[in-house]
């Protein structure tokens, strides 16, 4: 969820992540993976957004993995396969304070290949340059700050600020799920109002993938058990269809 929560931020505040990682207020687009013929491991946690002369690669990265520098090798050599004259930044965004070296690292090296990105690791940016930009208060939390409390206290006073109300909700609700990376949910329904998170566009869509993620885990269960893919689709809600792809899945993985 806090990928999907970030992704939203990054698609609905576009202008705001280029001052930050571009230097510059520019409306960015959303390129879609499947423009370059991609199909991401876990699409949920890359976005690509782009301009008429730059494309923006974030990735949002909770833990982190082995796989990420040649992640970033791939999506640069798609992407001037199909945008030669784009100016490309990249760069992996870390959320969650870790030892792990791979935070650190910022290159891919095969033989006589090299390839660098950039590597952000949101501990150790000051967490008051995110209250300077409605679309990044929500990461305020995860930055460099003595008192996280506060620091979230001041995010909920600069969202409180916001005049729309569905952009009010939205930022609530990002704050309080990504402040959940450091913070006891007690802690956050105190300082955070629920009532306006729950109104939130992006917390009733991590709440309906959440339920739609236990209806998959439940019906892939159910077909190691050998129940009919009907009575799964009755049982779980999911469609003929999605219960015939993951049964399509299990068949794969058992080969």
């Amino acid at each position: 969820m806090y990928d999907d929560t970030c992704r939203f931020l990054a698609e609905h505040f576009s202008s705001d992540f280029a001052s930050w990682l571009l230097g510059t207020s520019v409306t960015l687009t959303e390129l879609k993976p499947s423009e370059l013929s991609l199909d991401p491991i876990r699409a949920d946690a890359l976005i690509l957004l782009q301009s008429d002369d730059d494309i923006l690669h974030i990735e949002f990265q909770t833990v982190p993995r082995n796989s990420i520098p040649f992640r970033m090798l791939d999506y640069r050599v798609r992407s001037y396969r199909k945008y030669p004259n784009k100016n490309m930044r990249q760069v992996v965004i870390y959320l969650k304070q870790t030892v792990s070296e791979l935070v650190h690292q910022t290159s891919f090296t095969m033989e006589r290949t090299r390839h660098e990105f950039e590597v952000i690791r949101l501990w150790e940016q000051p967490a008051s340059l995110f209250l300077e930009y409605p679309g990044l208060i929500p990461f305020a939390a995860l930055g460099d700050t003595i008192d996280v409390e506060e620091t979230l206290r001041q995010a909920a006073q600069r969202v409180d600020q916001v005049p729309d109300l569905v952009t009010k909700a939205n930022l609530m609700a990002a704050s309080g799920i990504l402040a959940g990376l450091r913070l006891e949910n007690e802690v956050i329904y105190r300082i955070l109002r629920r009532d306006i998170m729950q109104e939130s566009t992006v917390y009733r869509s991590i709440q309906r993938e959440a339920q739609e993620e236990n209806s998959r885990s439940i019906a892939l269960n159910l077909l190691r058990g050998g129940v009919a893919i009907g009575l799964i689709a009755s049982s779980t809600g999911l469609s003929i269809e999605e219960v015939q792809q993951l049964q399509q899945q299990l068949d794969a993985a058992s080969h």
